[in-house]
Formats: C-alpha cells, structure tokens, sequence
C-alpha cells in the first residue's frame, strides 16, 4: 500500500514539474516575441549601369535589422530574397538569404556589408571565405567602400 501511494505522490510531483516547466517557457517566450516587434522601416534604392537593387530594412525593438532585397542585375537571374543581420557602429553586417532566378527549390546565403554614410547605404566588396558550407568575410581582410557599384538612395516604401 504504502508503495502505491509513493508512486502516485512521484507521479504527481513529476507533473506538478512539468507544468512549471511549461509555464517558464511560455514566459521566456513573450520577451523574444517583444523585441521582435519592427520600430521602423526605410527603403532604399541602387541603381548602376542597367543594374537595379532594391532593399528594404526593418529595425526591430531589440535592434537586429531584417528586411527583403530585390536583385535585378543584366545578364543574370533575378534574385530575390531576405536579410538579417545588426549594424556594428556605421556598418550593416547581413546575411543575404535568396532564391536564383525561378529555381525556387535551391536557397542560397551570402554575407553583405552595408557602409550607412548620410542617407545612403554602400555594399561593400569584401574577401569572402566558404568553410564547411558556410559562406562568411574574412575578419582579417578590409572591406571597400570606396571602390564599388552599388550606392543605395534612401527612397519612399512602396505600399503594399
């Protein structure tokens, strides 16, 4: 007898636990989904040669940037896709996540830095390295500003 009444009190305390457990990770929640919430939105616009890029930035409350890029570039595929990343000072580090062209099947990733200059963004050219699958700059290596296409005009968002 007295077993039985230890298993059911182990039984109940395991699901008093779990409960709390439950509870706790709702709570964690709620504080992500907070800083997720977009506090601002800017667009903006490069154009070079017959070259058009379009790109939208969201700011959210816990200051991590995400947003869509559009790529229209002659001679090659449209590619079209998100970004997130954070600015570290004046610069802009994203990962650029898009699809090629109408191959909707394969989604590639490629790192960008975004110089923030007046009201203008600049994409940057920098030494890129691919380990294990994983395209990332190479820390080491500068990134220019100077020498580049693609300057982006801040413009007016498109409605949607």
């Amino acid at each position: 007898m007295k077993k039985i009444v230890l298993s059911c009190m182990l039984l109940s305390f395991v699901g008093l636990q779990s409960c709390k457990n439950e509870e706790k990770q709702k709570a964690e929640v709620q504080p992500k989904a907070e800083g997720e919430k977009v506090v601002s939105t800017e667009c903006y616009k490069a154009i070079y040669e017959n070259d058009t890029l379009d790109l939208k930035l969201n700011t959210l409350k816990n200051g991590k940037i995400t947003g869509d890029m559009t790529m229209k570039v002659e001679s090659s595929p449209l590619k079209k896709g998100e970004i997130a990343g954070e600015f570290h000072g004046d610069t802009l580090f994203v990962d650029y996540t898009f699809v090629d062209g109408t191959n909707n099947n394969a989604k590639f990733k490629n790192p960008m830095a975004l110089l923030k200059r007046d009201k203008k963004l600049i994409l940057g050219n920098g030494t890129m390295q691919t380990t294990m699958g994983v395209t990332y700059l190479v820390k080491d290596k500068p990134i220019d500003f100077d020498r580049v296409k693609y300057k982006f005009d801040a413009v007016e968002c498109e409605a949607k």
